[in-house]
């Protein structure tokens, strides 16, 4: 579990920098939620010029939940692209909860790994 939120945590960094390229104005939400939006945290808010684009959350193989697919359904309503970023092992189980939630056209996936190679 340790290491799962060093990941989630070191994924939000890495996302908040790839992104800053893409859009003006990105917050997180990681050890602190100070960025609200309409009452909820999500782990980045990405904007430009004052209007917010899209929301991202960043799932580990332990936090992806038919719970927490409740989540995503509340935030996928609240007017942002809701997008997921699970891990490349688990894309398949995070696309089948949106579909049994209802909301498979209203979110995006993307996913991630991390390789280690011994020599």
């Amino acid at each position: 579990m340790k290491n799962e939120k060093l990941i989630h945590d070191w994924m939000v960094s890495f996302l908040k920098d790839r992104l800053s390229r893409d859009y003006n104005d990105v917050k997180v939400n990681i050890e602190e939620k100070k960025n609200e939006y309409t009452g909820h945290y999500p782990d980045l808010i990405l904007g430009n010029h004052g209007l917010v684009l899209a929301l991202m959350e960043v799932e580990t193989e332990g936090s992806i939940t038919p719970e927490k697919a409740d989540e995503w359904k509340a935030l996928s309503g609240l007017g942002a692209k809701l997008i997921l970023m699970v891990p490349k092992t688990s894309k398949a189980k995070v696309v089948d909860l949106l579909w049994k939630k209802g909301m498979a056209g209203k979110v995006s996936v993307g996913s991630y790994e991390i390789a280690v190679s011994m020599p």
